[in-house]
This record gives C-alpha cells, structure tokens and sequence, in this order.
C-alpha cells in the first residue's frame, strides 16, 4: 500500500527561512530509517508558494495566478511518498515525521488500480 505524507507549509518555509538544525536532522534521520527500512519511495521538499503557480483551465481559457498564496496552512511544504503494508505502518512513519517537524502532518492512501474494481467500497458506482 502506498502512502503519501504531507508537510504544510508555515510562515518560515514561505518566508524562505531554511529549517532549524534540530529539524534537519530529525528529518534526516527520519528519511535514512525509511530508506533502510526500503518503504521509502519519493521524499521531497517544494520552494515557497512565490516561486509557483495556481494553473486552471476552465471552458477552454487558462488563467494562472503567480504566487505567493495567503493561506499558508492550505500549502504543501513537502512529500513523502511510502510503500508500507498496512495503514498502522504509515501512521507509525507520519508520526516520525509529526515529531521531527513539531508540527502536524496528513497522510493519505494513494489510489491504486484495484480501487476501482466494483466491489472495493472506495467509489461509488
């Protein structure tokens, strides 16, 4: 089962601040024991939402926004992606990450072909 954790990001991460030494390494840590451990997929950070932009495409005109965006509680600061076998597993890693941030952290499933087969429960038909 694969897992995505998200990071939000906070005034520091949008104002560009680079993370205290203490959560450098705990999140260091953090990635090493996921590599070791051969559940880690993806782990990455993202810039600040003003080197970005929102993209939409409706009735066929494209508007894009630059950034930044106001509401940073709303903003990813980074990804981990974890393949894991059982939601406890992914839970016990996003609670590493929550720790080593001091900070809360979301985890959801990532959407796997047989979440669509009928008798899932996932989707309604």
């Amino acid at each position: 089962m694969r897992y995505m954790i998200i990071n939000k990001a906070d005034e520091d991460t949008e104002a560009g601040r680079f993370p205290s030494d203490e959560v450098v390494e705990g999140v260091g840590k953090l990635m090493d024991d996921l590599t070791k451990a051969g559940v880690l997929l993806i782990g990455e950070g993202v810039h600040r939402s003003a080197l970005g932009a929102r993209v939409k495409v409706s009735g066929g005109k494209r508007t894009v926004t630059d950034g930044p965006f106001a509401e940073t509680k709303e903003l990813i600061g980074g990804i981990i992606v974890i393949d894991v076998r059982n939601k406890d597993e992914a839970i016990e890693w996003a609670a590493r990450l929550a720790e080593a941030l001091d900070a809360e952290v979301e985890l959801r499933k990532v959407v796997e072909e047989a979440d669509f087969a009928p008798d899932s429960g996932l989707y309604q038909q």
